[in-house]
């Protein structure tokens, strides 16, 4: 049985991205990974190249600035991993995600388990959302709690949209020119946390992440070259709570580094109106009402 991961990155020192925390965290427990690395020029690359990890296949990808409708440009720089792993597992872990050392092996475990078990397609991981610092979780319903990151390697499955989940599809024909909707994954709940570092940056960064995200969203008609003079402001989150765990000891010395303290100034706080009425409701009753679920959760299975 063999485990392939796989991750994109572009100028991951430009935005402020763990990338080589990312792809150090699951190295251990992968027979290989696929770094898909776009067109950089902060010296991503020759970064990558430094972990001099005999795992580490580097595939260089340059980006299609036209594909900027729904993210298209991510799920494009996702499939390009896909087409290159050749294990029985693939396990896909983005530039700014980390895994805790102490769930690789409940992760090699539970696919060990389940590797012969024909309805099991994958894994289910909660996700911890970072947010200011490494102190702070944004914990209100307009993050999502659940992605599937880890499943079998399938030739059908296709990043779905962009590059947040995955869906089966029995033509590329049909994924390309979106007449297929895709088959959903079959997948069982793991407990091993994704620790998603997106919002733990440097403000000036975080501007220049907040507007180019959009710019490959169709959100915003200009993608910016480099970080801008203004500051971004955390403090228009809408929730975060206190972050009591560890983090990955990966990245202890970016935690080391990171000067900006935050404390959520709740005045400047800004919700969705639906998310606002609905939030004391999850809040008492501890389910997400109407939550997205790009996946099927399977039960009862030994």
């Amino acid at each position: 049985m063999k485990i392939s991961g796989y991750g994109y990155v572009r100028n991951g020192f430009q935005y402020g991205v763990p990338f080589l925390e990312s792809i150090q965290s699951v190295l251990p427990i992968c027979d290989e990974f696929i770094a898909v690395v776009g067109d950089s020029t902060d010296g991503t690359r020759e970064a990558i190249e430094n972990l001099n990890s005999p795992k580490i296949k580097i595939v260089d990808t340059i980006w299609d600035d036209n594909l900027k409708q729904h993210g298209k440009i991510f799920a494009q720089q996702s499939n390009i991993g896909l087409e290159h792993v050749t294990g029985d597992w693939v396990f896909h872990i983005q530039a700014d995600e980390v895994i805790h050392e102490n769930d690789l092996p409940k992760i090699l475990e539970n696919i060990k388990k389940y590797n012969d078990n024909l309805i099991v397609e994958g894994f289910l991981q909660p996700f911890l959302h970072f947010w200011g610092d490494y102190n702070h979780i944004r914990n209100s319903r307009a993050v999502h709690k659940n992605e599937i990151r880890i499943f079998k390697n399938n030739s059908e499955i296709r990043s779905y949209i962009d590059s947040q989940g995955f869906r089966k599809f029995k033509s590329n024909e049909g994924y390309l020119n979106g007449s297929e909707r895709g088959e959903k994954l079959k997948v069982l709940r793991l407990d091993a946390p994704i620790y998603h570092y997106n919002s733990v940056r440097s403000t000036k960064k975080m501007t220049l992440k907040a507007n180019n995200f959009q710019y490959y969203y169709g959100q915003k008609d200009q993608k910016l070259a480099e970080a801008p003079k203004e500051e971004y402001n955390y403090h228009t989150v809408d929730r975060v709570g206190k972050f009591l765990g560890t983090h990955p000891k990966v990245m202890t010395q970016a935690i080391a580094d990171h000067d900006f303290v935050f404390e959520h100034d709740k005045s400047q706080a800004i919700w969705d109106k639906k998310d606002k009425l609905v939030q004391p409701l999850e809040d008492l009753l501890k389910i997400r009402i109407g939550e997205y679920k790009n996946y099927i959760l399977l039960k009862n299975i030994k």
